[in-house]
């Protein structure tokens, strides 16, 4: 059965303990373990029972742990743009976040949660464009194979998923590359992905389409929602500049306020059988955090099926 969890970025700076409390009071099932909130290596070291004792007091489950900062530094870019998330050479940074998603997968499978979600990178996202090189963006893919084929082996041990999540910052961002990459990597039983509808739209994809494609792979969804407003086509989609400025063509929006279209989206989640998490994730330029979760909440309790589905009784 579908659940509502807690994205906690907005609670980053204040804290573990404040994400937490930031999920219980707003009367949520899960959150989403940002690698970041916590030491990873410490539990991995000194035991979970801490962690596990702070959720069960919260009546919280995890619904995925995610590495995204990390993750993308395992295909790129590998430039100055990313020292902020490790600084050497791209030798050094590749091993960063292969060693970050290994460690995310052992946490994982020590408090038994079965997906890791994340970003994996790109190289270079204006390869998609086939100019100046044709073959550009397919010289890319055997990288992507060599680095991620091991982690998902490591997945596979542990008895965890990977789920990455498309964005078009990503070598998977549409529904098109996230079907050529299940072939790229053989059907790796382990690879998955992160459903976000928003970073969808903003790749022109229709997140419904996607969701039907990708049966059986769509291990976690972010509830995001996506806004085109029609008075601001002037700097499209793609629109550079402050994530809040006021004729940005696209913004990011909590449930409910933007154009996915939820009860076909729900819908279509159910027919391929998915019953995980929806992970509200709020990066709305309007609403206050809190203020943002709460209407976006408000939106999507009432969609979410209750119940078992039965045999036709008509």
């Amino acid at each position: 059965m579908m659940r509502l969890a807690l994205c906690p970025q907005p609670f980053a700076r204040a804290g573990l303990d404040a994400a937490l409390d930031a999920a219980q009071e707003l009367g949520v099932a899960g959150i989403e373990l940002v690698v970041g909130l916590v030491d990873v290596d410490l539990l991995l070291e000194k035991g979970t029972d801490s962690l596990a004792r702070a959720l069960e007091r919260r009546k919280l489950a995890i619904s995925a742990v995610s590495v995204h900062q990390e993750g993308q530094l395992l295909l790129g870019p590998h430039h100055a743009d990313s020292d902020a998330i490790h600084q050497g050479t791209p030798a050094e940074k590749i091993a960063f976040a292969s060693e970050r998603i290994r460690k995310a997968v052992d946490l994982a499978a020590r408090l038994g949660v079965p997906h890791v979600v994340g970003f994996v990178g790109c190289e270079d996202q204006t390869r998609l464009f086939p100019w100046p090189d044709p073959q550009g963006w397919e010289k890319m893919l055997p990288a992507f194979r060599e680095r991620m084929l091991p982690l998902l082996d490591h997945c596979a041990r542990r008895k965890v998923r990977f789920g990455q999540e498309p964005h078009p910052k990503q070598i998977v961002y549409n529904t098109e590359t996230a079907l050529e990459s299940v072939a790229l990597l053989d059907g790796h039983p382990a690879w998955g992905f992160n459903l976000d509808p928003a970073n969808l739209l903003l790749a022109g994809v229709d997140p419904v389409d996607f969701a039907q494609a990708l049966e059986g792979r769509v291990l976690h969804v972010h509830a995001k929602d996506g806004e085109l407003p029609p008075h601001n086509r002037r700097s499209g989609l793609l629109a550079h500049g402050a994530w809040d400025r006021k004729d940005r063509g696209f913004r990011f929006r909590v449930p409910g306020w933007g154009d996915v279209p939820w009860k076909r989206l729900i819908t279509e989640l159910v027919l391929t059988k998915f019953d995980g998490f929806l992970a509200i994730e709020n990066e709305d330029p309007v609403f206050e955090p809190m203020d943002g979760f709460r209407k976006a909440i408000a939106t999507l309790a009432p969609l979410l099926p209750q119940g078992e589905r039965r045999e036709r009784w008509w």
